[in-house]
């Protein structure tokens, strides 16, 4: 990470209780995720957050519009 880049900031929502799969329910990381999140750099946190998000729609937590790009 360069001096001027700022950390990715946690996807933490503070409701932190893991299923069955180790998923955190509220923000979606594995326990493993969570635990490594300290020492990951910027890429990786971005990575994660991409697979929270897919957990997310597979979960049916996040709806998304046919057609349509989240990004």
């Amino acid at each position: 990470m360069s001096p001027t880049e700022r950390p990715v900031a946690s996807p933490c929502v503070s409701i932190c209780a893991l299923d069955d799969d180790d998923i955190c329910t509220g923000c979606q990381r594995t326990a493993d995720e969570i635990t490594r999140w300290g020492r990951m750099d910027n890429a990786e946190r971005r990575a994660v957050l991409g697979l929270c998000h897919e957990r997310a729609v597979a979960d049916g937590l996040v709806w998304m519009t046919p057609g349509k790009s989240s990004a």
